[in-house]
Formats: structure tokens, sequence, C-alpha cells
């Protein structure tokens, strides 16, 4: 149950973001002949006035069609409802419309929970360890998914993000030495050995570490605090997003190994959603950050690709060759099916049950 809400979240999110795009076409009157979710050939297909809405075989992703870029067009090259003869301010809002959409969606989604069900009461001491990575040394020292950590080094940790500060801090502090940590699993209390991995001089473990939040709520004492909390938990989400994705760019050997794909983030979201309520609010709008703040790289076939593309040719004051801009995205097509399948492979082979049924 808990791995099918999170592929629910994860394919509504997809078709959020494309919803984006495309009300913010029909909106301005721009001509759409296609409403796609995932890539490759149709497993379902159906037309209502004169678009084509279709669930395709490679459920990675979505896109919107125009009828710019179909060969076997009727419509006039001139019409003036074509995407690419309107203006570049028309055209730059259809592009950012779907990141436009997933944060808005996040931050809807924080506001509904604070709303009705209440704000989050204080986390309870220590951290939670959400997932390892097998080989690395969270995993050699017995860590698991799920794990509470109360101690480091006989200091208690205390509470929500302090507590993870506190102990990412002794991590990276720490390379080659050994870290003792309370650890509480089941119910049963022991002691564990932790030796951080070295790397680029700071230690390194392999896990992903959360607040100890319990899931019990309590009501605001008014609507300026609702709305200072969910300001602030949508400013926190998004930071951390946009930090976590500018490192493929400042430490892109330690990002990269970070970097999680379908199958990693169905699991990560399983985990999550396994907490009831809060768990399955926080995957969803920490998973909608990420998809806006991807989107918005300037990457092809990305938005953020797109969106680089419209403002050369505002600069330029004519469009960009065609044959120029399809080998961009013929690039970043074949990019994103690789790294797509490169994510797969490597995140199926970790889940604990394919590691047993391999005899790892």
């Amino acid at each position: 149950m808990n791995v099918f809400a999170a592929l629910t979240v994860l394919a509504l999110l997809i078709i959020i973001h494309e919803a984006g795009h495309f009300l913010a076409a029909t909106a301005q009157g721009i001509r759409v002949n296609g409403f796609s979710i995932g890539f490759g050939p149709a497993l379902i297909k159906r037309q209502r006035r004169g678009v084509t809405y279709a669930l395709r075989v490679l459920p990675l992703g979505g896109f919107v069609s125009f009828p710019d870029d179909d060969e076997n067009s009727e419509i006039p090259p001139d019409d003036p409802d074509l995407l690419r003869n309107r203006p570049i301010r028309q055209r730059a809002l259809v592009i950012c419309a779907g990141v436009m959409a997933n944060l808005l969606l996040a931050w809807l989604v924080l506001m509904g929970q604070a709303v009705m069900i209440g704000l989050p009461s204080q986390p309870d001491p220590g951290v939670i360890v959400v997932a390892v990575q097998p080989g690395e040394a969270a995993a050699a020292a017995g860590l698991a998914a799920g794990d509470r950590i109360l101690s480091v080094d006989g200091n208690e940790l205390g509470r929500g993000q302090e507590a993870i500060q506190a102990l990412v801090s002794q991590i990276k502090e720490s390379p080659g030495s050994k870290i003792h940590l309370d650890r509480v699993r089941s119910g049963q209390r022991s002691k564990i050995v932790l030796i951080p991995a070295e790397q680029q001089g700071n230690g390194r473990v392999g896990a992903q570490l959360q607040a100890n939040v319990t899931g019990k709520t309590r009501r605001a004492q008014g609507p300026g605090e609702v709305l200072n909390h969910v300001d602030s938990q949508f400013i926190s989400l998004l930071s951390r997003t946009v930090k976590g994705y500018s490192g493929l760019i400042t430490d892109f050997a330690t990002t990269a190994q970070q970097v999680s794909g379908p199958v990693k983030i169905v699991e990560m979201g399983a985990q999550l959603t396994s907490q009831g309520s809060s768990g399955l609010v926080l995957f969803a709008a920490l998973l909608s950050i990420n998809l806006a703040v991807l989107n918005a790289i300037p990457l092809p076939l990305l938005d953020g690709g797109q969106l680089l593309l419209l403002l050369l040719e505002g600069v330029r004051g004519r469009p960009i060759p065609e044959r120029i801009q399809l080998a961009f995205m013929q690039s970043g097509f074949f990019l994103l099916v690789g790294l797509s399948v490169v994510l797969i492979v490597r995140d199926t082979t970790q889940l604990s049950v394919v590691q047993q049924l391999i005899g790892h």
C-alpha cells in the first residue's frame, strides 16, 4: 500500500506539471494537439476537442505537444494561434507554467495539511535514518532504514533540524575516525560504531536522515501562525532542494552518488508514507519541489532548456535554426533516457529484496 501511495503521488505530480503547460497554452488561445503522460508508444489514447490524451509506456515524465511540431498538421504555418507565432512573453509563460504549477501545488499541500490536520508538534528526540546506501560506511556499521539515532559520542542529539545538523557536522568532522552512536531499532536500544569514509577532506557515511517526527499535531493559534509555518516550511524545502542540485556543479563527485532514480524515489516515498499522513504530505511537497527545480535546469528536453532557447531567440531577434534546436533536443532525449536507465538499474540492485536474491 505504501508503494502504491508513492507511485500515485509521483504520477499525480507529473500530471499537475504537464497540466500547467496545457492550461497556460489553452488559456491564451494557443493551439494544443496532445497531452501525454510518459514517453514511447501509447498504452491508452483518447481524443477530445482536437486534443489527443495518452498514457505511454515509460512513465518517466510527460509532455504537451503542439501543432507546430506536427509535419502532417493541416494548420497554416502563419496561423496566429500557433505557439511559435506568439510573442516571447506568452511562450515563456507556457514553458514556465509547469514549474510554477509544481511549486504552487507544494505550497497548497503544505497549507492543506496545516489547515485540515494541524501544525506538527515538536519532534521527538533523535534522528531517523530514512535510507542507507549499500557498501557505504552506514551500511557497514549496521545502520538500516527506520533506525533512530539518539546520541553521538555520549552527547544527546536533541530534536528537529538541530539534531540533524549536529549529527551531520560530527560526521563531516570525523573522516576515518570512530563515532559511537546510540541506536534504537524495534524498541531495542544498542550501541554501534560508525567510521565515516573520507571524501575531499570531509566524512561521509551514505545515509539519508530526517527529524524524528511523530505525526502528532496541534491546533494553530491563528491564521498568522499557519501562514508563517507554511511559508517557512516551503522556503526551507525549496532552498535545500536548490542547494542539493547546485552541488552537481560545485561538488559533482559527491552529489552525483546521491541522485535518485524512479525506483529509489518510490522506495523512499514508501518509507515516508509508512509514517502516516504527515509523511505522505512531506513526500508530495518535497517531490513536487524537486520536479520544479529539476525542470528549471537549462538542459535539453527540460523546461529550463526550452527557456534558454527562447532567451537566445530574444537576444538574437530571430528564432534559433531548427536544425540546432533539433540537435539540442535529441541530445537531451538520449541523455535523459540513458540516465534514467542507469539510475533504475543501480537503484533496483540496491533494493534489500534484490540484495538478498543475489546473495549480498
